[in-house]
């Protein structure tokens, strides 16, 4: 299957402090998170395909703090229909898993989808 990764590094502005998310100064589960469906909604791109996120579900396994170096990584899994399911993934530099599991995104037209909103 095909995979897309992106190497990040987590920034002080992404704790769970400063995100509200808890009280620590922890990488958040919804950075994370975000970090996650980017990794999904760029390996569709790379496929000529728009779409939207739908539904994550998510373990966040071990926590890390602001300058770890992490890679997020999306495998396409299946497809049906216009839906696409992705499993991701987060490690640390030195291999730790800190979370995986599934993302949902739908093939959109974005012209269309914008429309149906105004």
């Amino acid at each position: 299957m095909k995979t897309y990764t992106i190497k990040h590094i987590v920034s002080a502005a992404e704790t769970a402090v400063e995100m509200k998310s808890g009280g620590l100064e922890v990488w958040a589960t919804p950075a994370m998170i975000g970090l996650m469906e980017k990794a999904a909604y760029q390996l569709a791109r790379q496929e000529g395909r728009e779409t939207v996120g739908t539904k994550v579900d998510i373990a966040h396994l071990k926590a890390c703090l602001p300058g770890t170096e992490v890679s997020a990584e999306a495998e396409l899994t299946a497809e049906e229909g216009r839906k696409l399911t992705f499993k991701v993934r987060v490690k640390d530099q030195e291999g730790n898993m800190l979370g995986e599991g599934l993302q949902e995104r739908f093939i959109i037209d974005p012209e269309r989808f914008m429309n149906k909103l105004r």
